[in-house]
């Protein structure tokens, strides 16, 4: 027979395996043991191959579990994010952070602090630009209410002025409506130093009950409407809602500080 030839009923010298198996047959062979098939040799990186792929599927299968239990985020008609207001309820904060502050109505109260407000330390500041005002007690704030302001042809002028009398039930002599002789109103939105009173009319001034005197020229803070607009509307003054302006007015003295910002 030629070389590496095996004849019948013989055993090859050196069975013929693959790479991986070579060393232990070699053990097996020098033993006198020949195996009818060589050992099957399990590959290490195909182990932990099979492990990742198991733990990905673990991962996988919790995340999944997560988002099912996740609400979606909320969101407005129009598609946007819901506001969520970061601070406490009931605080100062919370109040002014809300989307509907500049155009609000409503009035924000420290009951504590408004409780310990009176003429010794109070003051007003007035916002322009906001169309706000604050009581304040020693520079902190008590309460935060809604004003309008003066129209752009009758402004209300920006400054620092002193309180300089308060009459409960006050009228205007300058602003208001005229009455013919049959008691209609024939101008609604009256000056009394420019427009003319028919015969046997009258002109009626414009009730501006809790009247606070800035200036001697007619401005200052008192009840009076404020518009859905939240815009200015007045004739210089500076109007308050009709259930606040009580508080503010019995808050404050003849020479009490209120400044108007921008």
């Amino acid at each position: 027979m030629g070389e590496g030839t095996v004849g019948p009923g013989q055993r090859p010298p050196f069975p013929v395996v693959g790479p991986q198996g070579a060393e232990n047959l070699s053990g097996l062979q020098l033993a006198g043991i020949y195996p009818s098939s060589p050992p099957v040799s399990h590959s290490v990186p195909m182990i932990l191959s099979r492990t990742a792929v198991h733990c990905l599927a673990a991962v996988a299968t919790l995340m999944l579990a997560n988002c099912a239990n996740q609400k979606p985020a909320e969101v407005t008609k129009d598609g946007k994010p819901v506001f969520k207001n970061p601070y406490p309820a009931g605080t100062y904060e919370n109040f002014t952070a809300e989307p509907t502050y500049p155009k609000t109505f409503s009035v924000w109260k420290n009951e504590e602090l408004l409780s310990r407000t009176d003429a010794s330390n109070s003051s007003i500041v007035v916002s322009l630009k906001k169309q706000r005002a604050v009581l304040l007690n020693n520079g902190e704030i008590a309460m935060d209410y809604p004003i309008c302001s003066g129209i752009p042809s009758r402004p209300t002028p920006p400054g620092t002025y002193y309180i300089l009398e308060k009459i409960v039930d006050k009228s205007s002599n300058k602003y208001g409506k005229i009455l013919d002789a049959q008691g209609d109103v024939v101008n609604g939105d009256a000056d009394s130093t420019t427009d003319t009173i028919p015969e046997g009319g009258k002109f009626v001034g414009a009730p501006m009950r809790y009247w606070m005197r800035l200036t001697n020229d007619g401005i200052g803070h008192h009840i009076g409407p404020l518009p859905k607009s939240r815009r200015p509307a007045s004739h210089a003054c500076i109007r308050g809602p009709r259930d606040t302006m009580p508080t503010v007015y019995g808050k404050v003295k003849p020479g009490t500080k209120l400044v108007i910002e921008e």
